[in-house]
């Protein structure tokens, strides 16, 4: 009995897998994904000083500090994966990531600037100063997709 509820739950993952609308990274270099990856781990790693900044975690100096760190070294990586040959499915980025290169530059130089702030006031405890921060990078990564990226569909 088990056995079989085991094959039907399998069939069941298998089916609804195939029936799933997103698109496949089939590029060779799978820049996409490798960018879309980073931007998961920026959620991941923003969310918990979210937390403490909306006093609905306690700040602890030590894994705040880590986090903003992890951030601030995440902040640099997904840009080399926004390449000319970039826009393909499944990505989210509007074509003015590549007609207004200077403007999503500038996006990106205001989204490492705000996340080098955060570090600079991370271990100060002066939880008002990183309330702050934290929403200032919140809002660079809003203004940026707001003029950037694609909503889900």
């Amino acid at each position: 009995m088990q056995k079989i509820t085991l094959i039907t739950f399998a069939a069941a993952v298998v089916l609804l897998g195939a029936c799933s609308d997103r698109v496949k990274d089939t590029h060779p270099q799978q820049v996409v994904s490798k960018r879309q990856a980073l931007f998961k781990k920026f959620t991941k790693t923003l969310e918990p000083m979210g937390l403490v900044a909306r006093d609905r975690q306690d700040y602890v100096k030590a894994s705040f500090v880590a986090s903003a760190e992890a951030l601030q070294e995440l902040a640099r990586q997904p840009w080399p994966y926004f390449t000319a040959d970039g826009n393909y499915p499944p990505t989210r980025a509007r074509p003015e990531v590549w007609s207004q290169a200077a403007e999503f530059k500038q996006a990106q130089d205001k989204f490492l600037a705000a996340t080098d702030a955060l570090v600079q006031v991370a271990g100060s405890a002066d939880l008002s100063a990183i309330r702050a921060s934290i929403e200032a990078v919140q809002a660079s990564c809003k203004s940026c997709h707001d003029q950037f990226r694609f909503d889900r569909q």
